[in-house]
């Protein structure tokens, strides 16, 4: 059954469980930008091109996030990799609770737009575990089974 409310306009209840809350689409202008920014020979300064016109985007955090872990040799980086993560999932967790999540319900892979917000929670948990940080990896881990089972 779909609920129209203006506060929870994505969200969907089941007879069979919680809620599953599907973010909007990010912009294609978004997703245009990201796209020719990835296809540079310096993706890393023109996705944080990217990261500028877009900073509330989960998606454009997990990018560069994934870009910097892709080259993460050092613990610079991988701390690099690690806060843009952070970055990215706390702009996903404002951005469920602006479509009406309460801390409960599914946040599903299947639905494209909310892969920047899970992409930004699995790279955090990987490197959390990079790291050391292994309580912080161990949440993350618990939290996408719990959003996707």
């Amino acid at each position: 059954m779909r609920v129209s409310s203006p506060l929870m306009s994505n969200v969907t209840f089941n007879a069979d469980g919680p809620p599953n809350i599907v973010l909007p689409d990010p912009p294609a202008d978004l997703v245009a930008a990201l796209t020719k920014a990835l296809a540079q020979p310096q993706a890393h300064a023109a996705v944080a091109k990217v990261v500028r016109q877009f900073p509330e985007m989960p998606l454009v955090w997990a990018t560069i996030g994934e870009l910097v872990e892709s080259q993460a040799l050092d613990d610079q980086s991988k701390v690099e990799a690690y806060a843009y993560f952070r970055i990215g999932y706390h702009r996903g967790l404002d951005a469920l609770r602006q479509n009406g999540w309460k801390g409960s319900g599914y946040v599903r892979w299947t639905h494209p737009s909310n892969t920047g917000f899970l992409r930004s929670l699995d790279g955090l948990r990987r490197m959390a575990e990079a790291i050391g940080e292994n309580h912080e990896s161990i949440r993350c881990a618990d939290f996408l089974q719990m959003l996707d089972p």
